[in-house]
């Protein structure tokens, strides 16, 4: 049993022990909560390469003091020559999920990493980039202990991504699935972080760096061009946020799912449930869960393309109309279309109260499967969510974003407490967050306690075609029959199994004290000093 770590200058927690100690440093140097952000993202981008890379998107939410957050979207769009008669022609009616067709959208995350570095600076943050890349680059260079993790979804994912390029030559050890605790190095990604450090994230995108990720895309038959990386910039947004009893929650706006994570808390608040992980607690989060991915899937995509604005899907009558459509007694009947995905969250709150909330993704495990040749990274598919056929936000076309799984959490409480939290885990993340927030924030559970408890997935995991409703196999057997005979298409899940996400969270309160937690699922750590 983990119990929750507790400090009084800082905190910090990430899906990987090495990319936490890497965030520690940041801060113990005098670093604040973004400088430690970056440092763990760029580490995780190394240590965790099925779960992350620089190849990859990202999402941050970060407030000062406890005032609303800024959002920074480092969302990447689909390339100019990425349209639905490109793909036509080449005898595709879909967008393949792995290799170079799905390696279509710009990768956006280092933008992220430089303009938060630039709202770092402006909040008084002084360590340079160079600095914050250090573990990132010595353990890219020197190597680093393969996780279990790691090992598994090599295994599991290998013979699907064979044929991309690069893959077998940078994951796989002589041909053969690399084994935990064997030394992994990525010579050349070294290089390209260090070059990073060096030249700034604007070389990502513009410059010799860019001419030579360029030239590795055009080598790999992505459809990203260098026109494409030009184009790019990562942007400041405002956050979506909603009310229930005792907090106001925020999350990222469009085109990620961060509504739907705020519309299953505020709809499971309005159902007024009192008991702890009763019938009532786990029916109504899965209940409002679908009410909330119905909405989603109706109108949320690229934002330059919805119809609606999404602060209209958070409005107080909307929200009282689909709570009342909640049977609390019965199942709706399910599936809807799920989503896939594979990333990291990670958090951090100084001493001085800068609070991160930041996921980085590459969206399914490794990703396109495809590997730069010359700057030796992974790059993400995320493009492969596009449509081909029909209409609405989420057909391709050239400029737009894709939807995204990835929503990070801040919760200010009435209180004085400020909570950032997030999880990996695609379309388990509403549904993961949903049951941290509810044991911490609503019934009050120890923080170590609300993440480690047994949890639930409706839908999809990673690149299955169940659509059950999954439940590990902790939960009271009692609770679990009642959830059968309510129309729940039961599946039981192991113990502890990493489908349900690698969630964290990172709590300060009014008297100075840190709490951290992280997911006995993952392989992270929790540190505050």
């Amino acid at each position: 049993m983990l119990n929750t770590p507790r400090s009084r200058r800082g905190m910090v927690t990430s899906p990987h022990h090495l990319a936490s100690e890497a965030g520690l440093r940041v801060l113990r140097e005098g670093g604040n909560a973004i400088e430690a952000v970056i440092a763990m993202a760029s580490c995780l981008a190394v240590v965790y390469p099925h779960m992350t890379a620089i190849g990859g998107d990202g999402f941050w939410l970060v407030s000062d003091k406890g005032v609303d957050p800024i959002a920074i979207d480092a969302c990447g769009a689909a390339a100019r020559g990425a349209t639905v008669e490109s793909y036509s022609a080449l005898g595709q009616n879909t967008i393949p999920w792995r290799g170079p067709l799905a390696a279509n959208t710009v990768a956006g995350a280092v933008s992220g990493w430089g303009e938060a570095h630039a709202l770092s600076r402006e909040l008084g943050g002084r360590l340079p980039l160079s600095r914050l890349l250090e573990d990132a680059v010595w353990s890219a260079e020197h190597g680093f202990p393969v996780t279990v993790s790691q090992e598994e979804l090599t295994q599991a994912k290998r013979a699907e991504l064979m044929d991309a390029p690069g893959f077998a030559e940078t994951f796989l050890s002589s041909g053969e699935t690399p084994r935990a605790g064997e030394i992994m190095k990525f010579p050349a990604l070294a290089r390209t972080l260090r070059r990073i450090g060096v030249e700034g994230t604007e070389s990502f995108y513009r410059g010799a760096l860019a001419r030579e990720i360029a030239g590795d895309l055009e080598a790999i038959e992505s459809l990203v061009r260098l026109e494409d990386l030009e184009a790019h910039r990562a942007t400041r947004r405002d956050a979506l946020s909603t009310r229930i009893r005792g907090a106001q929650l925020f999350n990222f706006p469009p085109p990620t799912q961060g509504v739907a994570s705020l519309m299953i808390l505020a709809l499971f608040d309005r159902l007024g449930v009192r008991e702890a992980e009763s019938f009532e607690h786990i029916h109504g989060l899965v209940e409002a869960t679908k009410q909330a991915f119905l909405q989603r899937d109706l109108h949320v995509g690229d934002p330059g393309s919805m119809t609606i604005d999404p602060r209209a899907l958070l409005e107080p009558s909307l929200l009282d109309d689909l709570a009342r459509r909640i049977d609390l007694e019965h199942a709706l009947p399910w599936p809807q279309p799920a989503s896939g995905g594979d990333t990291v969250w990670l958090g951090a709150i100084d001493g001085q109260g800068l609070a991160v909330s930041y996921i980085q993704s590459i969206f399914f495990e490794f990703g396109s499967g495809c590997v730069l040749p010359q700057s030796g990274f992974v790059w993400q598919n995320r493009g492969a969510s596009f449509l081909l056929e029909g209409a609405g936000p989420r057909q391709l076309a050239p400029g737009r974003k894709p939807f995204h799984t990835l929503n990070p959490a801040m919760a200010r409480f009435d209180d004085g407490r400020f909570m950032v939290y997030g999880t990996m885990g695609g379309e388990g993340q509403p549904q993961t967050q949903a049951a941290v927030f509810s044991r911490y924030g609503m019934f009050g559970a120890p923080l170590q306690a609300a993440i480690t408890a047994p949890r639930w997935l409706l839908g999809k995991t990673w690149g299955e075609n169940s659509v059950t409703l999954k439940v590990e196999s902790r939960f009271d057997p009692k609770l679990v029959t009642a959830l059968k005979a309510a129309g729940h298409d039961i599946e039981v899940a192991p113990d502890f199994t990493s489908v349900m996400g690698h969630a964290g969270a990172v709590v300060s309160h009014p008297d100075g004290v840190f709490e951290g937690a992280t997911d006995p699922r993952s392989d992270g750590a929790a540190i505050g000093f």
